[in-house]
């Protein structure tokens, strides 16, 4: 009988436990995603990156977004830099819109030692990173980021 008892009782106890937990469950679920973009090409990737980070945030605002670029994915990030295949498309002002919603641009200052490129020569909306392949790496492993390749 104690045995019994003692099994209904952890039961019940369990029972009642379960719709306290659930905030903490939901909570969680709805914490912000968090997402690395990464681009190696711009002439391949830019574009269709920064729509598919604008499509993005339009279905989920409060992603947390970071846009690592190294090689020849940092050229998108030039000063006065253009869609190779459609010139109207002036990439500046796209991204100075999706940092405006919180995106972060980061270049790999590995590519502009390697390319001779000036920092200066970047957008003001860039940031930079001593590597973008490490950061891309350690934001997946350290920070829990989804990495994505447009």
């Amino acid at each position: 009988m104690n045995i019994r008892r003692t099994a209904l009782l952890a039961g019940l106890a369990l029972a009642l436990s379960l719709p306290m937990s659930l905030p903490v469950i939901a909570q969680t679920a709805a914490a912000a995603d968090k997402v690395v973009y990464h681009i190696d090409n711009a002439a391949l990737q830019a574009t269709k990156g920064l729509r598919n980070i604008r499509n993005h945030l339009d279905v989920a605002p409060d992603t947390q977004i970071i846009v690592v670029t190294h090689a020849e994915g940092v050229d998108f990030l030039l000063e006065g830099a253009k869609d190779k295949n459609n010139p109207n498309i002036d990439y500046a002002p796209l991204v100075s819109a999706l940092v405006a919603r919180g995106v972060k641009f980061e270049v790999c200052e590995i590519t502009l030692k390697n390319r001779n490129l000036d920092k200066k020569a970047f957008v003001m909306d860039a940031e930079f990173t001593p590597s973008g392949v490490l950061r891309a790496a350690r934001l997946q492993t350290r920070e829990g980021f989804a990495y994505l390749k447009p």
